[in-house]
């Protein structure tokens, strides 16, 4: 039996249930692919198992981390260490905000979300990250300028991530939009939606408040690189 919530530890409970399937080692610690996330989280506290972490961190490469506290194991360096609100859906959305057209997004648009997200900085983009979850989007034409979709998914639960609108187009209510979208098709399949943010980001919590999310838990948010050797350098 689980010793913990599914969302205490978000990373492992998806590479450990709905999001098997895209762990490549499956050991003490478990990853998404490099292309799809950089999202990684060991078995426990255990030396052992946080060694198997390391050891899975690629050389040139770092790594996220969504834990309730963070340990500082040996042979890595530390980049970001900031607290994090995890925020969980505890009132029905609007069914609707805004009279706007949504698109679905797959392969055929990866390159447009990667773009879109490089620009906005909605969280950890890579050039599969599409390929956890739904993505929703809105176009100008032929141009992607909002979208939004799912991440971590774990039993009982789902993630909306990524909610970003080009700033051209601000102030339209697109990310309302693509929130209510998401955050009902997610409670159509029976399932809860969650979302991360940071705690100083009040727009976005005063939004999320009124789209009927409330906090639940305080996390800390990391990204782990490798310790390069002086060995190694040479």
């Amino acid at each position: 039996m689980s010793r913990f919530h599914p969302l205490d530890r978000p990373i492992w409970s998806a590479l450990t249930s709905r999001q098997a399937h895209f762990d490549t080692q499956g050991t003490l610690a478990r990853r998404f692919p490099p292309e799809v996330s950089p999202f990684i989280a060991a078995r426990d506290s255990s030396d052992e198992a946080w060694a198997d972490l390391v050891r899975q961190i690629p050389a040139n490469y770092d790594v996220s981390l969504l834990e309730p506290k963070m340990p500082s194991p040996p042979d890595t360096v530390t980049a970001i260490e900031r607290p994090l609100l995890q925020m969980i859906m505890a009132a029905e959305p609007p069914s609707s905000t805004k009279d706007v057209a949504l698109v679905t997004l797959g392969d055929a648009d990866a390159a447009e979300m990667l773009a879109l997200a490089t620009l906005t900085k909605p969280g950890p983009f890579r050039t599969r990250t599409h390929t956890m979850g739904r993505f929703l989007g809105i176009r100008d034409g032929a141009r992607l300028v909002a979208m939004g979709g799912e991440r971590l998914a774990t039993e009982g639960f789902t993630e909306i991530t990524a909610l970003c609108t080009h700033p051209d187009y601000r102030g339209r209510a697109y990310g309302k939009t693509l929130l209510a979208a998401l955050a009902n098709r997610i409670l159509a399949d029976g399932l809860t939606p969650f979302l991360h943010t940071y705690p100083t980001n009040d727009v976005a919590i005063a939004m999320y408040n009124a789209m009927g999310f409330e906090p639940r838990a305080r996390l800390v948010h990391a990204v782990w690189e490798r310790k390069v050797t002086l060995a190694a350098r040479a």
